[in-house]
């Protein structure tokens, strides 16, 4: 006969077993009460060395740190919070996890039955609170004394299963006593989770195709293009930015009338969401969207065809159709306006030389742009490094210029918003570490000021646990400077627009970030720039990077 036990611990005990049995590996919570159950038995699993334990005193930065895990490792990371307030919390990385199809899982207790609606204290509605933003639900009765693991096995699977599809929500109610002594639960056994493999179908190709790769859309995506002689449209996020095919400056190409306007079909990987151009494409000529994890499937015009994979085609296209648009893309790159002509560095004249040095020196000392700025953290990103873009005008800014490189780019472009950036990148962090071959690189986070200052509570990382090499390079212009962009700004009463868009704020970065116990540096000259960037602390950083408006 097992042995009883606590009946809240014994059935978190074996819910947290089985799920670390199929395949999770790490495991995020927030202190409750209500919650102590899954907290207790979360910390023997990581005493035991069977999971990694991430611990936030905010649950929104922990869903968001969660989310991060999951984006990078692709496995569900269950996120445990306490009741009321505390799962609401969670509601805007749900949202980007359901928009994205990021598999977080959370876990959140509740009153049992008999105290639901009556006043309870830090108790609300918990279950359905995330809406569609759940792919699956369920809200579970309290465990009873005696009860045997099946129950809580089975909710295990039920949970691994639907989480391939999305984020799901587990509502646990427990009763007194909330823990204590757990009954026995086998040990987790590490099982393999199944991965199901797409079935490929084969599509008409038309010859004036482009291949286009947004957010997510992976290596498949040039790989494709390359077998098929088809230009690529790789966003900067879209881990697809690189290869013979890749189209610079492709916002230029699809605007112009000769080649945009000559193309006959769209094969779209992803999420594109970055230009304008891509979906008004997409609405006027036919397109082939690659289904991919998510609420939506890219669809402007309301009329492509979904499908699951694409089989490449046995013999590429014609390569004049492409050579029209690398030729075009290229001559469409944005040179740096303001950097010194260098000269030429083979000359034998002292005077050529001398000219060449002053150049060089005071290329070095010029001040920071956007535009150099994305070119350098992109420059100095290698494949065992990861980085993370926030939503500012500086990703905007790499989409533009940065060119093609086989790197790692994560982002939350499920929704575009600015919520959680420092404690998505963490969770990058944290899931990049999972790889060896990522375990000396650099987690580069490029954010704008407010975007950093909406989730400063990110900075904030508990003692006991593995300090991340992280930097965040923060291009600080005072305010939300991407809003100078909109129509508006040209008619607009400036005193007004700048309250209550554009945002000023006058906050200091350096004791920010020392009082979290993060390294900072402020750079204003690209020569010190490249330094920063190519040898950067092996602990947690603060790199600030001032712009002008």
């Amino acid at each position: 006969m097992p042995e009883a036990g606590n009946p809240a611990s014994t059935f978190a005990t074996a819910l947290l077993t089985r799920l670390v049995a199929g395949g999770v590996r790490h495991l995020v919570l927030a202190p409750g009460s209500r919650s102590q159950a899954l907290a207790l038995a979360a910390a023997r699993l990581e005493q035991d060395g069977a999971v990694r334990l991430h611990v936030r005193i905010d649950e929104r930065d922990a869903g968001f740190l969660a989310l991060g895990i999951a984006l990078e490792t692709r496995r569900p990371v269950p996120i445990i919070v306490t009741s009321g307030t505390a799962v609401a919390n969670l509601h805007p990385a749900m949202l980007e996890a359901w928009h994205s199809g990021v598999p977080l899982v959370a876990l959140t207790a509740d009153r049992p039955e008999e105290l639901r609606g009556v006043g309870a204290n830090q108790a609300t509605r918990q279950p359905g609170i995330f809406g569609p933003a759940a792919v699956w639900s369920a809200d579970v009765d309290a465990p009873s004394p005696g009860e045997d693991n099946s129950r809580a096995v089975a909710l295990a699977d039920q949970v691994l299963s639907a989480s391939a599809a999305g984020p799901v929500h587990v509502n646990l109610a427990f009763r007194d006593p909330l823990s204590g002594a757990a009954g026995d639960v086998p040990a987790p056994d590490r099982s393999a989770a199944e991965e199901r493999t797409p079935t490929a179908t084969p599509i008409e190709l038309r010859p004036r195709a482009v291949v286009v790769a947004g957010t997510g859309a992976g290596p498949e995506a040039a790989d494709f293009a390359r077998a098929a002689g088809l230009p690529l449209v790789a966003e900067v996020t879209s881990g697809a930015r690189f290869g013979p095919n890749l189209v610079p400056a492709y916002r230029t190409v699809l605007a112009d009338p000769e080649l945009g306007g000559a193309v006959e079909q769209l094969v779209v990987f992803g999420r594109p969401n970055l230009s304008r151009e891509v979906p008004a494409l997409a609405a006027r000529v036919p397109t082939v969207t690659v289904r991919t994890p998510g609420a939506e499937q890219f669809d402007p015009g309301r009329r492509a065809k979904i499908v699951d994979a694409v089989a490449l085609p046995e013999e590429p296209f014609d390569p004049q159709w492409l050579r029209a648009w690398i030729v075009a893309g290229r001559r469409a790159q944005i040179p740096e306006d303001d950097v010194p002509y260098l000269g030429d560095p083979f000359s034998e004249s002292p005077t050529a030389a001398g000219r060449v040095a002053r150049a060089v020196m005071a290329a070095l000392r010029a001040p920071v742009t956007r535009q150099s700025l994305v070119e350098a953290v992109w420059r100095a990103t290698w494949p065992h490094d990861r980085l993370v873009l926030g939503a500012s005008r500086l990703i905007r800014d790499a989409d533009r210029h940065v060119p093609g490189k086989r790197i790692r780019v994560h982002s939350n472009r499920g929704l575009s918003g600015i919520d959680g950036t420092v404690a998505t990148a963490l969770g990058v962090a944290a899931g990049a570490a999972d790889d060896p071959r990522s375990a000396a690189g650099t987690t580069r986070v490029l954010l704008g000021d407010l975007a950093f200052l909406h989730d400063v509570g990110g900075l904030l990382l508990p003692p006991g646990e593995p300090r991340p090499r992280v930097q965040l390079i923060v291009g600080n212009d005072g305010g939300g400077t991407i809003f100078d962009g909109l129509e508006v700004a040209s008619d607009a009463d400036p005193a007004a627009f700048d309250r209550v868009l554009y945002t000023p704020h006058t906050v200091e970065l350096a004791p920010l970030a020392a009082a979290y116990g993060w390294e900072h540096q402020r750079v204003s000259s690209r020569g010190d720039l490249d330094k920063a960037l190519t040898a950067p602390p092996r602990g947690p950083s603060l790199l600030e990077v001032p712009l002008p408006r």
